[in-house]
């Protein structure tokens, strides 16, 4: 990341856009020194979140890549994604659900991918799943959750699912970088998923109303699915547990 390149483009933008530091500041929710720095291409004590706001008052878009090995960390993360799907699944199916993955749509010029998406045909509720292995902005998850659960329902037209109630479910990976970075907008997110891990498992046994959650997935049995797949040798995975921990997804402290 060239921070000297970033800085002066985002000076650039504010200056063609006719915008103080002070207005970008406002807007991004971070001091105008921030801004200032920013601008200067002195990214050594910013932080991320505040770089992504700075770029989003502005209407830019930053992409951060990170390389390992070639693709091997794409193979990686991939690997822990998959691990994740199929925990998941394997808990909505073993409590009556029916569940289409990597659901893709394109619907009044938005498009976009559910990771999951399952259907109580009993209650004729709807659940969205988004799977995420880290957390990068926690805005845009919340945007992204909540407009997937708006075109849930003309989503899933073709399948001749018609739901009465459409519910959210975020499964986030156990990791210390996961909770820190959650711990940060506790209070947002709170507001955007009242309901933790500990609802999660009494609600999917038996649907009642919409259901808005956010919890994390175990990292050991994450971990432990990665190395399944990983693994040449074809091991039958236990069925996941429905009772209660550690199966169950763990509520944010």
């Amino acid at each position: 990341m060239n921070s000297s390149r970033i800085g002066r483009g985002l000076r650039a933008i504010r200056i063609r856009t006719n915008l103080t530091q002070q207005v970008v500041a406002t807007r991004a929710g971070v001091a105008r020194a921030v801004v200032a720095r920013i601008e200067r291409g002195d990214l050594a004590c910013v932080r991320v979140e505040q770089l992504l706001a700075l770029a989003a008052a502005l209407r830019a878009d930053i992409d951060i890549v990170l390389r390992w090995n070639g693709a091997e960390l794409d193979r990686l993360l991939n690997a822990g994604h998959s691990a994740m799907h199929e925990l998941v699944v394997g808990i909505l199916t073993a409590t009556g659900w029916e569940v289409v993955p990597e659901r893709s749509f394109s619907i009044w010029g938005e498009r976009g991918v559910v990771d999951l998406l399952a259907w109580h045909a009993a209650t004729r509720s709807l659940l969205v799943v988004e799977l995420k292995t880290e957390i990068v902005e926690v805005q845009r998850l919340i945007g992204t959750v909540d407009r997937y659960r708006r075109l849930a329902p003309a989503i899933v037209h073709d399948l001749g699912w018609e739901p009465v109630t459409v519910g959210t479910w975020v499964a986030v990976a156990e990791s210390p970088t996961n909770r820190r970075r959650l711990g940060e907008h506790a209070g947002v997110l709170r507001a955007a998923f009242p309901s933790d891990g500990r609802t999660v498992p009494g609600w999917l046994r038996r649907p009642s109303g919409s259901l808005l959650a956010l919890s994390f997935l175990s990292d050991v049995r994450v971990a432990n699915r990665t190395a399944a797949r990983s693994s040449r040798r074809r091991v039958r995975a236990a069925s996941p547990a429905v009772t209660g921990p550690p199966g169950w997804p763990n509520p944010i402290r």
